[in-house]
């Protein structure tokens, strides 16, 4: 771990190269050491310190007051510390990064301050304190004392040496429990500002289009509904805690040809509305962020980091955003490295600017000298910048970062020690786990019985970091600072089921790795399997960083198979007899051989934290019942990509292809301990019009001997529309919790709203006609359909329109109605 440089040293660190480790004492010195500023600073009773003046009027102030240098440096972070040996954590970071003199800079102020704690191991106290220091720095460094702003990442779980690592967002999709995951990310952002951080740069709302994309496990799913309610809930947590929330990748990043990261989208303007905006446009809506991050890619040939149409037109004139547009790390830059469509970096800063980016992170490149340069030369008017300043002094005023210049409210230097993983922390980071694991098969098998003899087996099992993603600290930092430790206590599975089953003997055998293709170990393997009484087999991923991995971003698949010899090792140990289950520690779905038809079980788990494989072995005893449901379909081949169950009839399996691309369990597919049924339905009105409500009812019963959960899906089916329409789509869920023996009767409202779409003129609407309803237990599982009919005119919509269906419950044989949670809490 990184430890503190004493500020009274000799070494001075006015230049700091960014191959130092990370953000220390040496580099947040205060000002005095280091004599910048020789102006007086201005009053304390200055309009834009005056809390009392709104915001806007506030920030107007200030604007009015500064140079074009001070201007602009609000609109860029620095990022100290960064590696530019080679692509570390970010895309072409050796050829952005570049050494950072703080004295040249902080005179002008700073915008930002990137990834205090995220960049290398820092103890969580210090780090605060330190960072405490810097703020002084810069505040005292300035004419107007103005604190940055901080951001760090906080995909699954606050980015930090030390703190709880929860499970991947594609993991709280499985959850189909937006409430629980708004109780974590309020978790994640109380962590982040008990050390001084302001935003964090999350949730992803991007929509799985290709599971080879190695982004995957950043994502909520291949739904947009089940995408835009969960990342709502996750919001409206973290924006609760006072942490700015950072939508991305706005938008398209992951519809890339062939699940190439970062390559070229070929998507048509409807699948773009239909598909790839809506969970933007939900969130935007219903949580109230307060700043969006651009991606990477291009539409259709322009940049999203200089589309106009879309960062200004659609984002802020049409859906009424009115936070911050920050840019992915370095995408002003690649509009002229990677996009070809700005000649210099004066021209990328002009086009990210007019188009809408306010912020460049991660550090001073385009929006710097360039840019000054620009205004210079008259390609850009200095109101532009104006512009994007207000909407940044703006958000740093409702932050309280100019209320007291001489205590910025930027960060309260932590006193003692700081626990960023507290047992409160960790028990819900267990308890998402357990509603995270997927249950696919179950021949009778589990939960198991009391074996007396378990093997197990697989690259997976022994391998701490196996329940980690890309972006958790151990594996997106840790790993380039082995002599830190993990920071946080890591289970591995081998480990958890010693725990869980402590009368039974354990063996384990790896069999082979990863990704390395050896078979040498299979021989062993196969042996223990015949000797056991059953099989836990571990197979799945390594996540890691460009190429360093096997899941995660810029680790991309060729084809939908199992790593390295996993696939061959699957095979042989099913083959040696033993009853199996095969458990799956990944970031992604993967073709599972012939473990569906011959496997005694089968669990997904997507990357599921730190308590991961506690709840792995506790649904494997029975002590929990699973409750999760696939967010993303797991496929039958290998090869027959991109494939999502929003497929249109020509998508589906036909007579006149040899590929078949059905899933072999499709989208919300999951099993439990508890048996519910389904019936009684009800279509308590079957007519609107396009602009009204149909409403319908169903009973749900748990008739197994255990309390359980079932998801609740309701899909819409349209079957003559006047453009193509998917066969079926998710337009609600409810998680219904029950003892056993219990019944609850769910009613639903549903718009007509759920059912538009954009027609061919671009417009989205909703048409008169026939619908299907389906409530299932998964995508292809549809137990109960009722046929409503609308009629009326074409009805054109918009932004403004009902995004959800109404659910009110009452227990039979005792009403319980409103939309709160039915049964207990846990299973």
């Amino acid at each position: 771990m990184t430890e503190p440089i004493d500020t009274d040293a000799t070494t001075d660190a006015t230049t700091h190269d960014t191959t130092d480790a990370t953000i220390t004492d040496a580099t947040m010195t205060n000002a005095t050491t280091h004599p910048a500023a020789t102006w007086t600073a201005p009053a304390t009773d200055a309009p834009w310190r005056d809390r009392s003046l709104p915001a806007a009027r506030r920030a107007g102030a200030l604007i009015a007051e500064l140079t074009l240098e001070e201007k602009i440096a609000q609109l860029y972070g620095i990022w100290i510390g960064a590696s530019e040996d080679g692509a570390d954590v970010a895309p072409h970071q050796h050829e952005m990064s570049g050494a950072i003199d703080l004295d040249a800079l902080l005179p002008k102020g700073l915008g930002q301050i990137t990834r205090a704690f995220g960049t290398a191991p820092i103890d969580a106290a210090v780090g605060a304190q330190s960072l405490a220091r810097l703020q002084e720095r810069i505040v005292d460094s300035s004419r107007f004392g103005i604190p940055a702003l901080v951001h760090e990442e906080c995909l699954a779980g606050f980015a930090a040496h030390g703190a709880t690592a929860y499970p991947v967002p594609l993991s709280w999709g499985a959850t189909f429990d937006p409430e629980l995951i708004e109780r974590m990310s309020r978790r994640i952002g109380e962590d982040m500002r008990s050390v001084g951080v302001h935003q964090g740069l999350a949730p992803v709302l991007d929509v799985v289009r290709d599971a080879r994309w190695g982004r995957v496990e950043e994502t909520i799913g291949e739904d947009p509904y089940l995408v835009g309610s969960v990342a709502t809930a996750y919001v409206r947590g973290l924006e609760a805690s006072g942490i700015v929330a950072t939508l991305k990748h706005f938008v398209g990043y992951s519809a890339s040809r062939a699940g190439r990261n970062l390559a070229p989208v070929s998507v048509g303007a409807r699948e773009l509305a239909d598909v790839l905006l809506p969970p933007f446009e939900m969130v935007v809506r219903e949580a109230g962020p307060r700043s969006v991050m651009n991606a990477y890619t291009d539409l259709d040939g322009v940049p999203t980091a200089a589309d106009r149409d879309l960062l200004t037109g659609l984002l802020r004139d049409t859906w009424g955003f009115e936070g911050t547009v920050v840019a992915d790390y370095f995408s002003v830059a690649f509009l002229q490295t990677l996009h070809g469509t700005s000649g210099d970096l004066s021209d990328a800063a002009v086009a990210a600017l007019e188009a809408g980016i306010d912020v460049e992170l991660p550090t001073v490149h385009a929006f710097g000298e360039p840019l000054v340069a620009a205004v210079a030369d008259g390609r850009i008017d200095e109101a532009v910048i104006d512009r994007a300043l207000l909407r940044v002094l703006v958000q740093k005023v409702e932050l309280g970062l100019l209320d007291d210049p001489a205590a910025p409210a930027a960060a309260t230097a932590a006193k003692g020690a700081v626990d960023l993983d507290s047992a409160e922390n960790r028990e819900l980071a267990r308890r998402i786990a357990e509603r995270a694991i997927v249950l696919l098969r179950n021949d009778g098998t589990l939960p198991l019985a009391s074996p007396a003899r378990i093997a197990v087996i697989g690259p997976t099992a022994d391998d701490p970091l196996a329940v980690l993603g890309c972006y958790g600290f151990p594996t997106h930092v840790g790993v380039h600072h082995p002599e830190s430790g993990l920071g946080i206590e890591l289970p591995t599975l081998v480990e958890a089921l010693r725990e869980e089953f402590p009368g039974a003997e354990i063996a384990l055998a790896p069999g082979t790795s990863i990704d390395g293709g050896e078979t040498d170990g299979f021989a062993e393997a196969v042996e223990l399997a015949a000797s056991a009484d059953v099989v836990v087999l571990a197979l799945g991923d390594r996540a890691g960083l460009f190429g360093r991995g096997t899941s995660g971003e810029g680790c991309d698949a060729e084809t939908l198979d199992l790593p390295g010899a996993q696939k061959d090792l699957l095979e042989a140990v099913l083959d040696a007899g033993t009853p199996t289950v095969l458990t799956l520690l990944a970031g992604r779905p993967y073709v599972l051989g012939s473990a569906p038809d011959r496997a005694a079980g089968i669990l997904q788990a997507f990357f599921p934290g730190e308590e991961g494989t506690r709840a792995l072995a506790a649904i494997l005893s029975g002590r929990v019942n699973p409750s999760g449901r696939l967010p993303v379909s797991v496929p039958a081949t290998p090869g027959a990509q991109p494939s999502t169950y929003l497929a249109s009839t020509l998508a589906r399996s036909s007579e006149v292809s040899n590929i078949d691309p059905t899933a072999k369990y499709p989208f919300g597919h999951g099993l439990g301990y508890a048996p519910f049924a389904w019936g009684d339905l009800d279509i308590e009105i079957a007519e609107a019009t396009t602009g009204g409500s149909v409403r319908l009812s169903l009973t749900i019963e748990n008739t197994g001997d255990r309390t359980g959960a079932e998801i609740v899906q309701l899909y819409v089916h349209d079957p003559v529309a006047s453009v193509v329409r998917p066969v079926q789509r998710l337009i609600g869920f409810q998680r219904v919790e029950l003892e056993p023996g219990a019944s609850v009767r769910l009613g639903v409202e549903v718009p007509a709203d759920l059912a538009s779409f954009t027609g061919r003129d671009g417009l989205r609407i909703v048409e008169p006609g026939t619908l299907v309803l389906g409530f299932g237990r998964s995508s292809g599982d549809l137990p109960l359909t009722a046929t409503v009919e609308l009629s009326g005119p074409v009805r054109v919509v918009d932004h403004t329109r009902a995004l959800h269906p109404v659910w009110t419950a009452g227990r039979v044989g005792g009403e319980r109605s409103g939309t709160e949670r039915i049964g207990t809490d846990s299973p």
